[in-house]
């Protein structure tokens, strides 16, 4: 092969919950290398997380995981031209594109709400996702129904 495989950059863990993913979360988050907002947009939707949760009940960072999982789409269509039409070929995710688009997902649909801060549309949204609603997942449930649909044209897979 003529390229060379690409390295993945080691992803340091954040200080306060010392995680990977919610390092790769805040980079999705982050705008213009402001790094340090990002992660106090985080760390401020978390404490409303917290703040919204019942007593003794699952702390904040496993509430956005299970969000995170709960938005994580397993199909989706891409589009393949053969012989002069087009066809919406349904495929499996690879791994690290699940977690990447389920992380874009609740970040765009957390930006299109309405409210005061990032940090409470950021908290809004993780609720949401982990309660099975909100904007992300309907958009998970869509790429889903697409899926399902073009089921037929799964064998031109490439």
């Amino acid at each position: 092969m003529r390229k060379i495989k690409k390295q993945n950059r080691v992803i340091v863990p954040d200080p306060v919950y010392n995680d990977q993913t919610v390092t790769r979360f805040v980079n999705h988050l982050m705008y213009d290398g402001k790094k340090n907002t990002a992660f106090g947009i985080f760390y401020d939707s978390m404490n409303v997380v917290n703040g919204k949760l019942p007593e003794g009940e699952t702390s904040p960072v496993e509430v956005w995981k299970k969000a995170l999982e709960n938005i994580t789409p397993v199909v989706e269509v891409k589009s393949r031209r053969i012989g002069g039409a087009t066809f919406q070929v349904p495929t499996e995710i690879r791994a690290d594109r699940k977690e990447s688009i389920s992380m874009k997902n609740l970040i765009l649909f957390a930006r299109k709400r309405s409210g005061r801060s990032m940090a409470e549309r950021l908290a809004a949204e993780i609720l949401d996702a982990y309660n099975n609603q909100g904007g992300a997942f309907k958009k998970k449930e869509e790429m889903h129904r697409m899926a399902e649909a073009n089921r037929a044209f799964a064998h031109f897979k490439f």
